[in-house]
């Protein structure tokens, strides 16, 4: 298409962006960061409790 120049757009507001970067800002890349963490610590929380809730069944059986 004529007149759209190459780009793609940051992967945390969708801003429009040079093609070799992957975010606008550094306050994107910290809240992906951020966002990255969260998620880590919400799935660990969430083996957490599903290994806690085996071990318990394990032991209500018997």
């Amino acid at each position: 298409m004529p007149g759209i120049v190459p780009h793609r757009h940051c992967i945390m507001c969708g801003k429009a962006i040079e093609p070799d970067k992957i975010y606008c800002s550094k306050e994107c890349e910290e809240e992906a960061e951020r966002e990255r963490k969260r998620q880590r610590n919400l799935m660990l929380i969430m083996m957490g409790a599903m290994f806690a809730m085996l071990f318990l069944l394990m032991f209500m059986t018997h």
